[in-house]
């Protein structure tokens, strides 16, 4: 068996490097947006031209970004979704929302703090994990069968 898995929500920590690398040896191939905060504000007007409105400057570039975004969620058996401590990633509940209208497998990944805050998200997810090796165990565990140890 081997697993698509997309890696949703925030750019500010290294939480996907851990589970990339925890993940070595498995047959997992990983995608995710992009995470060059720049990039991804300013795609839209890059590519499409420039907007005096800051509305339709962020508009044009969620809409090439949400290109990637639905591929990438589309094509995946398993979609993890992080909620950092410092920003409110809405885009990252979003994405959670989709996947799971789409019956995608969803772990979601944040601190204790956010529980109150991400109930109906987590109520939707398959599992809810603290720490990225948490998701590197799931992942261990359905393609493998083994426990961690």
């Amino acid at each position: 068996m081997s697993l698509n898995v997309y890696l949703s929500g925030e750019i500010h920590t290294d939480w996907r490097e851990q589970i990339i690398d925890g993940s070595k040896g498995l047959d997992i191939s990983f995608n995710s947006a992009v995470t060059d905060h720049d990039a991804s504000d300013d795609c839209g007007v890059a590519i499409l031209g420039a907007e005096p409105n800051k509305f339709w400057h962020d508009n044009k570039g969620a809409k090439v970004n949400a290109i990637r975004t639905r591929k990438g969620i589309a094509d995946a058996d398993v979609v993890v979704v992080r909620f950092g401590d410092k920003y409110k990633q809405w885009n990252a509940a979003f994405d959670a929302g989709y996947a799971a209208a789409l019956g995608k497998s969803v772990i979601v990944l944040h601190g204790a703090d956010h529980q109150h805050a991400l109930k109906e998200v987590d109520a939707a997810a398959l599992a809810v994990a603290e720490e990225p090796r948490q998701v590197v165990e799931i992942l261990r565990y359905v393609l493998t069968g083994a426990l961690p140890g």
